[in-house]
């Protein structure tokens, strides 16, 4: 049913293999460019932001420079993810490490609540009550336009790896990006949009303190940015909350992979399926099925065993389990 890498086997499996690699959704080579990439970027956005932040004193700005600080930091919980989940399966993991992506994923959310979103929220709060003056505003300026360019180089990396995962997933790109089960493409493609709207409010509030020469406006921009971020801390959490506890294929590639099983001439029915992921781009199979003719035990369990195989040489299968169908199981039509 499932070819090996190099491209042998059954012809009726590539569609189904198509469209189990579009359900996982993207390489992880081209993630983890991603995430570097972004690493940079956030970096250098960082010191500056936060080299602006003192020069000026605007409370918009230091929330800005919390932002950036936690999406650095954010970073390097992705790389971890990225590595930890690659690791090969072994006697007690025999889907692999796949689910710790998810895992430092989810650290990596929390971090971007509680070190950007709570500290950019109590600092524009704190400005609200003791206000202080905001100068040399040029370089706030200077230093948010430049910000502007760096985020934006991270975003459009992030896109130029999801387009294409969209195209295949015949979905918008939003849309591609929460469906995928890659969490780091999820991560740095919601951070990086965050980014550039947190720096858009934290230009209009700088702008208004200079108008205005009030620090109100400039603390309800940090109270705004923390908002912000909390919105997009909660999104990511959440999903990577439902990877954790199990999420299945869609059901257009379960129905594929129905298809491609009764297809298979050792099979006469399906009467159970589950794709589940256990990691980026990886699911495991679980089934039901029933073979053709009427053999022993011992040779229908062979026969159960090389299909499995089959299945299991897939790069996109991290492993498979396959029981025997009961006769008044209903079957599976996809």
């Amino acid at each position: 049913m499932m070819p090996p890498p190099n491209g042998g086997g059954a012809v009726n499996s590539e569609p189904f293999l198509g469209r189990l690699a579009r359900a996982a959704g993207g390489a992880g080579s081209a993630s983890l460019t991603t995430i570097l990439v972004a690493f940079a970027a956030n970096l250098l956005v960082a010191v500056a932001k936060s080299v602006a932040a003192v020069v000026t004193g605007s409370a918009s700005m230091l929330a800005e420079a919390a932002h950036s600080w936690a999406d650095t930091g954010n970073e390097v919980f992705l790389v971890i993810a990225q590595r930890r989940s690659r690791r090969p399966s072994d006697r007690a993991h025999p889907f692999g490490f796949g689910r710790e992506a998810y895992v430092w994923s989810l650290l990596a959310a929390l971090g971007l609540f509680v070190a950007g979103a709570a500290v950019s929220v109590a600092h524009g709060v704190q400005e609200l009550v003791h206000p202080a003056p905001a100068t040399d505003f040029v370089v706030g300026y200077v230093v948010l336009a430049v910000s502007f360019v760096l985020e934006g180089i991270s975003f459009l990396r992030s896109v130029r790896q999801a387009r294409p995962i969209a195209k295949s997933m015949e979905r918008d790109l939003i849309g591609a990006v929460m469906a995928t089960s890659d969490p780091t493409l999820r991560a740095v493609f919601a951070e990086d949009s965050a980014a550039l709207i947190g720096l858009a409010i934290a230009a209009v509030g700088l702008g208004a303190n200079q108008l205005t020469g009030s620090s109100t406006p400039d603390a309800v921009g940090s109270i705004l940015v923390g908002i912000l971020l909390a919105a997009v801390a909660t999104v990511l959490v959440d999903r990577n909350r439902e990877f954790l506890v199990g999420e299945e294929a869609r059901p257009r590639v379960r129905t594929a992979a129905i298809q491609a099983l009764l297809a298979e001439p050792e099979v006469a029915r399906v009467t159970y399926l589950r794709l589940e992921f256990v990691g980026p781009r990886l699911v495991s199979v679980i089934g039901d099925v029933d073979l053709t003719g009427d053999e022993t035990e011992s040779n229908v369990s062979v026969r159960l065993r090389a299909l499995e195989a089959k299945i299991d040489a897939s790069p996109a299968v991290a492993g498979s389990v396959l029981s025997l169908s009961a006769p008044d199981e209903p079957s599976l039509t996809g």
